[in-house]
């Protein structure tokens, strides 16, 4: 591809450090954001601002958003003034996490239109953002994929998954289902030690080093629970919403999930009682509370 035009709408804490990378590539970035203090750092780098998804349409072929939610990619893409009114854009690549029936439906309404969607889902957090060591889980036809590859390799690694709408989200989907699942069963696992006097910090490095190992030993409870820093950066209320569309795909495959309803069900539990903008890392603290400890950098204390 010799384009160098490339647009990018929704650049807040995961899609301002991917359309950064793309800066520092080379490419000529249009940008859109609901918020003026995420657009201006990428302003400072050289971005242009449009004043809506479908200037962002208009400015270049090749389009990216990374969103919160499946209603609002909708909205971006199909809705009044969506990128789909662009007068330029030929392709499509939603790097957000939708879930295979919104990602089929906004296929639909880009085809008609002679857009390519591209089911792009990406996982490693906000450091594989800044790193540019996402996994891209990738669906679309051989042909696109050619066209998206140059631009998406500077992303992460690529996992071309599928040819067919959905097949990205559904991937994107299991990920984040073993990591919900991993970091709850983990934080009862680590609760559970505490409670029985055992230090946190030997609890995971023991299980790191057997068979229990997972994302959640290894990373994301000593790096963000033990300290008590509570900022991986991922929200609870995306993640339950994430699970939530696990569910519906799973029960919509005819595919039983009772671990995962379990998972669910701790999830609803955090976002309860921490709020929907608690990190993730913070599916400990309402076990800690009804086990009567704390998990942090010494051996177990005890509440009051």
């Amino acid at each position: 591809m010799t384009d160098r035009n490339i647009g990018f709408i929704g650049v807040g804490r995961m899609g301002g450090r991917m359309a950064r990378r793309l800066i520092q590539a080379g490419y000529a970035l249009t940008v859109y954001d609901t918020s003026d203090s995420t657009l201006q750092p990428l302003l400072d780098l050289g971005a242009e601002r449009a004043g809506s998804p479908a200037e962002v349409g208009s400015a270049a072929e090749i389009v990216l958003v990374s969103l919160p939610t499946p209603p609002v990619v909708q909205a971006v893409a199909l809705g009044p003034n969506g990128v789909a009114e662009g007068s330029r854009v030929k392709i499509f690549v939603d790097t957000s996490t939708t879930g295979a029936t919104y990602a089929k439906r906004i296929a639909d309404g880009l085809a008609a239109k002679g857009i390519a969607p591209v089911d792009a889902p990406v996982s490693g957090g906000i450091g594989g953002a800044e790193r540019g060591t996402l996994a891209v889980m990738v669906s679309c036809s051989d042909e696109v994929f050619a066209g998206v590859k140059p631009v998406l390799e500077h992303l992460g690694k690529l996992f071309h998954v599928g040819l067919q709408p959905g097949q990205g989200q559904t991937m994107k989907l299991l990920n984040n289902l073993l990591s919900a699942t991993a970091m709850a069963i983990s934080s009862e696992a680590v609760v559970m030690g505490v409670k029985a006097g055992l230090d946190p910090k030997q609890i995971v490095d023991v299980i790191n080093s057997g068979t229990g190992r997972n994302s959640a030993t290894e990373d994301k409870i000593p790096r963000f629970v033990i300290p008590r820093t509570f900022n991986l950066g991922f929200a609870i209320g995306l993640l339950n919403k994430d699970i939530r569309l696990c569910m519906e795909e799973a029960e919509a495959l005819g595919v039983p999930m009772l671990v995962g309803s379990a998972v669910k069900q701790v999830l609803s539990i955090t976002a309860g009682s921490e709020g929907q903008d608690a990190d993730m890392s913070e599916i400990v603290k309402p076990i800690e509370r009804w086990a009567g400890v704390t998990v942090g950098a010494k051996a177990a204390k005890t509440q009051s």
